[in-house]
């Protein structure tokens, strides 16, 4: 929840920050403030009322001047009342969730808190919400008591990822007759993340990864024999049947065999962020498609406690601690999911046309698992994906042809799409072909297919469950 803070209105009609530096503006001003605040229908009767004052003096008619000056007189008594009042209002904002996949709907609860010792009169409520959450919601509260709150509420939704402000809360104070109203802002505002769709994938056997925490067992060795194993000093906790003995007598104090580091599987999903690389927009386009596929990747490596990083064509990495990216367990995987989606919440096209910097990164060394989702490929790009695979122990890509998903073509390819995918499957990727509208699941599904078909043979130790 979101304290909008706590404002009074006084002399002047302003609403002032509760500590009172607004409080001290002259009566001038806030007389001023009060008849710029005159709506429409007040605005008419003042100048019906000075009319029929003018025609009644021309005239000669004491009774049209009493008319005149009785609706002259009301929108000014109404500012002045308005102007004279006072009372302190607190408002908040709770907004659940604050993430939210495409598509799908969050609650937005305002809560206004009459913290004077005064009833207020009627209040209007607005929150400023962006347009592509919907329509401004507006509310209109009765009089509430001293001490009194009163909630409201409504949802947003968006088909579009990205990052939304919502607020600051406005708040209108209007008199009985709406001659005068007056409106002021809150300072504090809210921001909705909304998410790339995430698909629930299931579990199918992929090349090059070890299983989430694999068997293997790795030690630091030196040259030669049993005595070689580096061995630390020993710390309160570990275990005495892993005290080395030579090593204790060397040194002189209690030295302890280092402990086994399970061999964690690595994971990197590869997205093609490039501009040229995709045509078209909005939530069912081809790039959308692939945010939401990488997404989806995430978070099932994730689950499965892989090691998983994100990459883009421009070389950049979200990774957790240290260089094997994020854990795979615990409330670590969580804020791992949570940082991944934050950052495909507002990934954009790129400027470049290069899958230069992704390789880059890659051919450091052995990064496990490789998974790509690729726009249009020219023949150079291509090339350059065929590397990556060299650097990596399985590698999928998911080939999006813009051609196709343009033209709703459905699952036939353009020529150049099919050279690429040809191009990519020699040099060892399981290469799936993305037609317009098709299911992330059934094209995983499709590559598990495509890569027991390439495999003449269990790879010993090499497979895992994805």
């Amino acid at each position: 929840m979101s304290a909008g803070g706590h404002y009074a209105a006084g002399p002047g009609g302003a609403f002032a920050d509760a500590d009172g530096p607004g409080e001290d503006r002259g009566d001038r001003s806030g007389l001023r403030t009060a008849l710029a605040g005159l709506t429409t229908r007040g605005r008419s009767f003042l100048a019906a009322g000075i009319a029929a004052a003018v025609c009644a003096y021309v005239l000669g008619q004491s009774d049209l001047l009493r008319v005149g000056l009785l609706l002259a007189v009301l929108p000014l008594v109404c500012a002045g009342v308005l102007y004279r009042t006072r009372y302190r209002v607190a408002g908040s904002r709770r907004l659940s969730p604050a993430r939210v996949p495409a598509g799908s709907e969050a609650r937005v609860q305002l809560r206004m808190d009459n913290i004077s010792r005064l009833p207020t009169g009627l209040l209007m409520l607005q929150d400023r919400v962006p347009y592509v959450l919907g329509p401004r919601p507006r509310f209109v509260l009765d009089r509430v008591e001293a001490g009194g709150r009163r909630e409201v509420s409504y949802r947003v939704r968006s088909d579009l990822r990205g990052r939304y402000p919502l607020g600051p809360l406005q708040l209108r104070l209007t008199d009985p007759f709406g001659m005068c109203e007056l409106t002021r802002s809150f300072s504090s505002y809210d921001t909705l993340t909304v998410i790339p769709r995430v698909e629930a994938l299931p579990p199918v056997r992929l090349s090059g990864e070890a299983k989430g925490y694999g068997d293997g067992r790795q030690r630091s060795l030196a040259l030669a024999g049993e005595d070689d194993v580096i061995p630390r000093g020993y710390r309160y906790g570990d275990d005495l049947r892993r005290v080395h003995w030579r090593s204790t007598a060397r040194y002189g104090e209690l030295m302890v065999r280092r402990e086994e580091q399970p061999q964690r599987a690595r994971c990197s999903v590869l997205l093609d962020t490039r501009g040229a690389a995709y045509a078209g927009a909005g939530p069912d386009s081809a790039f959308e498609w692939a945010v939401s596929g990488a997404a989806s990747v995430l978070v099932h490596m994730i689950e499965r406690g892989f090691s998983v990083r994100l990459l883009t064509d421009r070389g950049g990495a979200v990774a957790g601690e240290g260089g094997d990216g994020f854990t795979g367990s615990g409330q670590e995987s969580a804020d791992a999911a949570g940082l991944l989606m934050d950052t495909l919440a507002v990934v954009d096209h790129s400027d470049g046309s290069a899958l230069s910097p992704a390789y880059d990164v890659l051919r450091g060394g052995n990064e496990g698992l490789l998974i790509a989702f690729f726009g249009d490929l020219d023949e150079a790009q291509a090339a350059i994906a065929a590397k990556m695979r060299r650097r990596s122990g399985g590698a999928v890509a998911f080939v999006l042809d813009s051609e196709a998903w343009t033209q709703g073509t459905g699952s036939q390819l353009s020529p150049g799409c099919a050279e690429r995918l040809r191009l990519l499957r020699e040099a060892g990727w399981t290469a799936v072909a993305v037609p317009s509208g098709a299911s992330l699941v059934e094209m995983w599904r499709q590559a598990d297919q495509e890569r027991s078909g390439v495999l003449s043979a269990p790879q010993g130790g090499s497979g895992g469950w994805a």
